[in-house]
């Protein structure tokens, strides 16, 4: 994808370097001269301009692009007045970061496709984590629904999925199994890789190690983990 990221704070310069990283042809845009020089290594193209300057955006490949991230995480009104821009500008998708609540309204009424709040959702995985201890990581599907990564009770270790009555126990759906294998390198050097199982098999043993991906309610977690 071609993808613009415009602020590059914390969220915005990881999230530029990431994208580069994982093969997406990315321009990073922030108004600090050396920001861009930390990143223009990194990614496909880096300019310094002023986000709130309508006419600098005419540097910008806006037409060919899949995908603008405004990432500018200031409360001076900058993030909204480059989505305005942007939003004339192209037909691109748009990612708006929202600084406050009446950014958020602001933003749902330009009609943008996706408002996100990074430090807010980090702090709310991160409080899950940490009420469900035990767990390794979580995604919040809703209110009530998670999707977490657990490492697999000891009770389990050596019986198949079938044989654990999982769901009928815990009313939880193992959605995939991670294992980490050792193997062996052309150099004959042992190195740990971790290996996601696919849909699991109900005749899969489990084993010491495996890390459980487990889709339900937040309560059936918790008692799992007790």
């Amino acid at each position: 994808m071609k993808i613009i990221v415009i602020g590059l704070g914390n969220f915005g310069m990881a999230a530029a370097i990431n994208l580069s990283n994982t093969n997406n042809e990315v321009i990073a845009v922030d108004i600090d001269p050396e920001k861009i020089t930390q990143i223009k290594d990194q990614v496909a193209h880096a300019v310094a301009f002023d986000a709130k300057k309508e006419s600098v955006y005419n540097s910008l490949p806006l037409k060919n692009t899949d995908l603008v991230i405004i990432a500018i995480g200031d409360r001076n009104g900058t993030a909204i007045m480059s989505t305005a821009i942007i939003k004339k500008l192209t037909n691109a998708k748009i990612i708006a970061r929202a600084s406050s609540p009446i950014e958020d309204t602001i933003l749902q009424a330009m009609g943008v496709d996706q408002i996100i709040h990074p430090e807010r959702e980090f702090a709310e995985k991160f409080t899950k984590t940490i009420n469900l201890d035990g767990s390794i990581d979580n995604f919040e599907v809703d209110e009530d629904h998670l999707v977490s990564e657990i490492e697999v009770p000891k009770d389990l270790i050596g019986i198949s999925i079938l044989e654990s009555k999982f769901r009928e126990n815990y009313d939880l759906n193992i959605v995939t199994i991670i294992r980490h294998q050792k193997k062996k390198n052309i150099l004959g050097s042992i190195y740990t890789q971790k290996d996601v199982l696919g849909t699991p098999d109900p005749k899969t043993i489990l084993q010491k190690g495996d890390i459980l991906v487990v889709f339900g309610k937040d309560k059936n977690i918790k008692r799992l983990l007790k």
